[in-house]
């Protein structure tokens, strides 16, 4: 089985997956629907929440970064998964508790998981320059 932080990221790129594409509802609210489905344990909920939160406050400051770094590339035109995970691996950075490497690796698996080889390396790249803009590597 895998680590609960693993197992919380995917939890919190499911709902952050299911609030991109639905729209309209707050975060919090969609996320805690989407685990309320999948019967979440309450210690992925608490992971996964952290991050929900850090994107609540400050999602339109991390689009912002995540821009600077996606060159001829807009957010808002990346497919939904790409879009999501960037924007997963971006919070984490912030929080500064995990390292960056490791932040970048799961980014780099949810990537492949929900996505495909190309996203994952499309991740890769851009949460690496993220990572260094932030002076994390």
């Amino acid at each position: 089985m895998a680590r609960l932080e693993t197992r919380g990221r995917a939890r919190a790129l499911q709902a952050l997956y299911a609030w991109d594409v639905r729209d309209g509802k707050p975060l919090d609210r969609v996320a805690s629907d989407v685990w309320d489905d999948l019967a979440v344990t309450p210690e992925e909920r608490v992971f996964a929440s952290a991050l929900v939160n850090i994107l609540m406050a400050q999602g339109a400051d991390l689009d912002a970064e995540l821009t600077e770094v996606t060159t001829n590339w807009r957010i808002e035109r990346l497919g939904a998964i790409e879009r999501c995970v960037l924007r997963l691996g971006a919070a984490e950075l912030t929080q500064g508790s995990t390292p960056p490497r490791v932040i970048i690796q799961e980014a780099v698996r949810l990537a492949e998981r929900f996505g495909s080889a190309q996203s994952a390396r499309f991740v890769n790249g851009v949460l690496d320059a993220l990572a260094r803009r932030m002076g994390q590597l």
